[in-house]
């Protein structure tokens, strides 16, 4: 290795010295962008989304973040141009929820397809009907097989992590798929919390020189057309269909490893590091385990604690990484335990259960041996799921260890609060 390699590791492994401030969520997810450098925001407000497009906003207009931003009239809209920003070579954000996310499908849908890597944020919102403005996971729960990758986040300083981490995955080349980086819409969004903001100089090393020379961008050197009119009864209309479909399901599972080495970069570079897809707290010697998502696993975190000192062998597993689904490392995790409570923030209609719980039982099957589990439903609609909510998800899970029988409906968690 050269002196001036060493030099540069060196540089590499001794971030420089991170102010600290106090932010919300939507503030650190703004804060995110702007590190990241992106060419065009494109937005539209919506509770509880708002706040951060006024941090956008201002953050453009202050000049502190060199980017365009186009106000448009609507969600289709915004989605809309930042996919001609995007087939520019633009880095390209935008964020919504709940029903400005519904209004955006059609663009949104055809995204991944045409493999854009725009970076947008879910601030997560319980669906109507009936009418809510409140914090829940249903909007990013229904879009979950429309092809983008979804991360989920627990705390303030992981939204502005995540944020920078989501331009990096989107535009590797063995990925190129937009990314949904989801916060916790009213506990995330408007906590304030403790927050360190790297320096611009190490997020610019990490980031690296911009590459926007992927397969989709225009060069009036190089013309071509995209997104094809293909399919038919045979030939090459639907041999064109399926390998548009097996590309961007290699990209998916290529995005598994891509996530775990862009962590990995970011924890040696800026110095924080996360579980990349799921993370294991207090599991080696667990004899059952609950399964969390995005911010309610800190109360799950502190119940984990109560009951352990009560002398309760139980473990947490919370999944970041929810789409593509990280198969292979929750098995990891779920071969250590003999029983499985799960908490989901949203409603699978179809199954009758939670969706992540949904996911994981594909996931059982593929262990090999029985594990008895049960789904609990808390959250909905901006309700506090509270430490004693996660002691009850615990101990009806470790009856399933002494020979109770899981039931068949979810658990409603706040239906009585």
């Amino acid at each position: 290795m050269t002196t001036a390699t060493l030099e540069k590791a060196a540089v590499a492994e001794a971030p420089r010295k991170q102010k600290v401030i106090l932010a919300e969520g939507n503030e650190a997810a703004a804060l995110g962008v702007a590190l990241a450098r992106p060419d065009m925001v494109s937005v539209y407000p919506i509770t509880p989304q708002s706040s951060l497009v006024e941090h956008l906003a201002k953050l453009i207009a202050d000049g502190r973040m060199d980017a365009d931003i186009v106000d448009a009239e609507g969600e289709h809209s915004v989605l809309s141009v930042l996919q001609g920003g995007a087939l520019a070579g633009a880095r390209t954000y935008t964020a919504t929820c709940g029903p400005g996310l519904a209004f955006m499908f059609e663009p949104y849908f055809r995204t991944p397809g045409m493999r854009l890597p725009i970076v947008l944020t879910i601030v997560t919102r319980d669906g109507i009907t009936p009418q809510c403005v409140w914090g829940g996971h249903q909007d990013a729960m229904t879009v979950r097989e429309a092809g983008w990758i979804q991360v989920y986040c627990e705390n303030v300083q992981e939204v502005l992590d995540t944020t920078v981490m989501a331009f990096k995955i989107a535009e590797h080349h063995d990925v190129m798929l937009p990314v949904n980086v989801c916060l916790d819409g009213n506990y995330l969004s408007y906590g304030a919390s403790r927050v360190e903001l790297p320096d611009q100089a190490d997020v610019d090393e990490f980031m690296g020189e911009k590459d926007v020379n992927w397969h989709v961008a225009l060069d009036p050197l190089r013309p071509m057309a995209v997104d094809p009119l293909t399919g038919g009864t045979t030939g090459k209309g639907p041999q064109t269909f399926v390998r548009y479909r097996k590309g961007q399901c290699r990209g998916m599972q290529n995005a598994l490893s891509v996530i775990e080495e862009v962590h990995a970069d970011w924890a040696k570079r800026i110095g924080r590091s996360f579980a990349p897809l799921v993370e294991e707290y207090r599991l080696d010697d667990a004899d059952f385990a609950i399964m969390t998502l995005g911010s309610m696993t800190g109360a799950a975190k502190d119940a984990i604690d109560e009951a352990r000192d009560a002398g309760k062998k139980v473990g947490l597993i919370k999944i970041k990484t929810f789409s593509p689904f990280p198969v292979e490392a929750l098995k990891k995790a779920l071969a250590k335990v003999r029983a499985l409570g799960v908490i989901d923030r949203s409603v699978a209609f179809r199954w009758n259960c939670g969706p992540m719980y949904q996911e994981t039982l594909g996931v059982l099957y593929r262990l090999g041996r029985h594990i008895p589990s049960m789904s609990f439903i808390g959250g909905l609609a901006g309700a506090d799921i509270t430490i004693p909510h996660v002691h009850r998800v615990i101990a009806e899970t470790e009856a399933l260890l002494n020979g109770a029988t899981a039931p068949i409906e979810p658990v409603w968690l706040n239906e009585k609060d």
